[in-house]
C-alpha cells in the first residue's frame, strides 16, 4: 500500500501544487504562441497541444474538487478561465499580446473536510500578482 508523506507541510504541496499549474500552464501558452520559441525567437501555434494542456487543468480541478486549498483552486480556475479565453481568440486567427499568469489570492486554507467554493471569489478575481518562486538569495 502506498505510504502518505507527513513530512512535507500543507504550505509546502500547496507550493508544489501552484507550481505544477503554473508550467502546465506555461505549455499551454507556449503552444497558444503567447511564448516565444527560445530557438527562434518567434510564437509557435499547435492548437492541439495547447488544447492538451488545458484540458489537462480542467482534469486536475474535477479530480481534486473538494480537496483544494482557496489558494489553490484560485490559481487553478484563473489559469484555466484565461487559457481557454487566449484559445478562443487565437483558435478564430486573432493574437493575443499575453497570457495573462494566474495570481496566487489571498485568502485563508481551508479547513480539512471542508470544501472549497467553485467559483473565483471577488478578491480573488482582483488579485493580479504574479507568482514567482524565490530560490533564495
Amino acid at each position: 500500500m502506498a505510504e502518505v508523506q507527513t513530512h512535507t507541510e500543507s504550505g509546502e504541496m500547496t507550493q508544489r501544487f501552484i507550481e505544477f499549474v503554473m508550467m502546465t500552464a506555461q505549455n499551454a501558452a507556449h503552444f497558444l504562441g503567447q511564448i516565444p520559441n527560445p530557438q527562434t525567437g518567434k510564437g509557435e501555434v499547435n492548437l492541439d497541444l495547447a488544447r492538451l494542456f488545458i484540458d489537462q487543468l480542467v482534469m486536475i480541478r474535477s479530480k481534486t474538487r473538494g480537496n483544494l486549498s482557496n489558494d489553490e483552486l484560485g490559481v487553478l480556475n484563473n489559469a484555466i478561465s484565461n487559457l481557454q479565453m487566449v484559445f478562443v481568440e487565437v483558435s478564430r486567427g486573432g493574437a493575443s499580446e499575453a497570457v495573462e499568469e494566474p495570481a496566487a489570492p489571498a485568502a485563508p486554507e481551508v479547513e480539512a473536510g471542508a470544501t472549497a467554493p467553485e467559483s473565483p471569489t471577488e478578491g480573488e478575481t482582483e488579485s493580479k500578482k504574479k507568482f514567482t518562486k524565490s530560490y533564495g538569495a
